[in-house]
C-alpha cells in the first residue's frame, strides 16, 4: 500500500480536527508523531512539548467543548518539501464551551507543520489561536505579573 500524499493527509486532518470540538481527541492524536520534539500551542494557552504533554493537552482541550460542528477551513497557504510540509488556515466552527447553554462560533488562526516519518506524514506542531482577525496594538499588552503561557 502506498503512503498517503500530503493532500490526502490534509483531508484526513480536516476530518479529525472537528472531533476535538465534539469531545473526542482520538482522531487528532492518531495524526501526531510520537517523537519528543512534537509541540502544541492551543487557544487555551501555553505550549506543550513532547508526546506526553501534547496528549494531555489534547485531552484537556477536548473536555472544553461539546456539540461541535465544523463550518469550514480557509486555507491561506501550504507548502510541501521532501520531508516537511506546513499548512496555514483559518478554522471556523461552532461549539458549546464546557456547560454553556448555547453554542458559539469560533474562528482560529492555525499553523500546522508535518514531517514525513517512515513514509507517512505526521503532525509535529499545531499552533491555534483566536486572533483570526486583525488585533489592536493594545491586545498585545500583557498585564504586569501575568506569566501564563510562559
Amino acid at each position: 500500500m502506498l503512503a498517503p500524499s500530503f493532500e490526502e493527509e490534509v483531508h484526513r486532518y480536516h476530518l479529525a480536527v472537528p472531533e476535538i470540538t465534539r469531545g473526542n481527541p482520538g482522531a487528532v492524536k492518531d495524526l501526531y508523531s510520537r517523537l519528543d520534539d512534537v509541540t502544541l500551542a492551543n487557544p487555551f494557552g501555553g505550549i506543550a512539548r513532547g508526546w506526553a504533554q501534547v496528549e494531555a493537552r489534547l485531552d484537556q482541550a477536548s473536555r472544553q467543548f461539546q456539540d461541535g460542528e465544523m463550518l469550514g477551513f480557509d486555507t491561506i497557504t501550504s507548502y510541501t518539501a521532501r520531508d516537511t510540509a506546513y499548512l496555514v488556515e483559518t478554522e471556523h466552527f461552532r461549539a458549546r464551551l464546557e456547560s454553556a447553554a448555547a453554542p458559539e462560533e469560533f474562528a482560529l488562526r492555525v499553523t500546522s507543520i508535518f514531517r514525513r516519518e517512515e513514509g507517512y506524514w505526521k503532525l509535529v506542531h499545531r499552533h491555534a489561536d483566536p486572533a483570526a482577525q486583525p488585533q489592536s496594538r493594545r491586545s498585545l499588552a500583557q498585564p504586569a505579573g501575568d506569566t501564563a503561557g510562559r
